[in-house]
């Protein structure tokens, strides 16, 4: 109960701390939805202004600030600039595709890293140690929207196998077929996310596993002549999980990050299009929505990491 009431603060501390620097930052841009011109050449600076007022922005910048704290607090994001929409609704709108294509591109992360990363330490200096070295400088060297035009060009265009954008090629009646077109059209999307993810963990895991190898539990594990099998699941996976789960937690910023770049070029329906498109035309409340949402996600899942790393170990306690 205690450690549920201390991230809890750290949770409460820091959304206040990234929506203060977010705020500041967001009001010292150059640019405004309401500049003139922006709407509409003939409008009037009598007509922005009336505008201002309707949006509260005529009052001082403390006021607007607390006003959206205290409106955050009952889950209202305001109404978005461009469309007159509630933000709140726009992002719900939008939010489960992101997450879903966050969700399932961390996992197979997890799986994909944790079997190279294992198996290339145990085949130390061999072939597939060798093959896993340079596919992960491979991809912690290949930017994700590079990767993902070559993909488009190749797959998409040439050879037509997968679709060049979107989330749905048939109508939504729930059959089975729609839930198949639709992981289709999200097959390359969460590839590229997964081969950007797997580099830098994968030789991580590998390190990892080769300073556990050489430990002295490990030496006389294969005294006692247990299997390779019995071994990676008693001794090396458990010292694995730990630093790996923690990893992943605090790479779950750029992996959501990524969905910007990502959602923008596939043209996906999801968070990371709807924040490129605000940014572009200036829609403050939807931005400011995205980033809290996202800020909220990621301080939750590196809260979820430490639990599931106190439920793994115990003993384990975040100083």
């Amino acid at each position: 109960m205690k450690l549920f009431f201390k991230k809890l603060l750290y949770l409460i501390v820091m959304l206040f701390i990234i929506s203060l620097i977010s705020f500041i930052a967001i009001n010292a841009a150059p640019n405004s939805f309401f500049a003139s011109g922006e709407l509409n050449p003939n409008i009037t600076p009598e007509a922005i202004e009336e505008l201002k007022a309707i949006y509260g922005l005529d009052k001082p910048l403390y006021i607007q600030f607390f006003s959206w704290i205290f409106s955050i607090l009952n889950l209202d994001f305001g109404i978005s600039f461009a469309s007159g929409v509630k933000v709140k609704d726009e992002i719900l709108s939008r939010i489960n595709v992101t997450l879903t294509i966050n969700i399932i591109s961390m996992f197979l992360i997890f799986i994909i890293s944790l079997y190279f990363g294992i198996k290339a330490a145990m085949s130390q200096n061999g072939f597939f140690d060798r093959f896993t070295k340079q596919l992960s400088l491979l991809s912690f060297s290949m930017p994700s929207f590079y990767l993902a035009l070559i993909l488009v060009l190749v797959f998409s265009i040439k050879f037509e196998l997968f679709p060049i954008a979107g989330l749905h090629s048939v109508k939504n009646d729930g059959s089975f077929e729609y839930y198949l077109d639709f992981a289709w059209h999200l097959a390359l999307p969460i590839f590229i996310i997964v081969f950007g993810g797997i580099g830098s963990l994968i030789l991580y895991i590998r390190a990892l596993t080769l300073e556990i190898l050489k430990s002295d539990y490990i030496f006389f594990a294969k005294a006692r002549g247990l299997s390779q099998k019995t071994i990676l699941r008693y001794y090396i996976l458990p010292n694995l999980y730990p630093p790996v789960i923690t990893l992943l937690g605090l790479s779950l910023p750029g992996v959501i990050g990524g969905s910007v770049i990502l959602e923008t070029i596939f043209s996906i329906d999801g968070m990371g299009l709807l924040f490129y498109q605000s940014a572009l035309s200036h829609d403050y409340p939807v931005i400011m929505g995205i980033l809290i949402i996202g800020a909220f996600l990621t301080l939750l899942g590196n809260i979820i990491a430490d639990l599931v790393l106190l439920k793994l170990n115990p003993n384990y306690n975040e100083k």
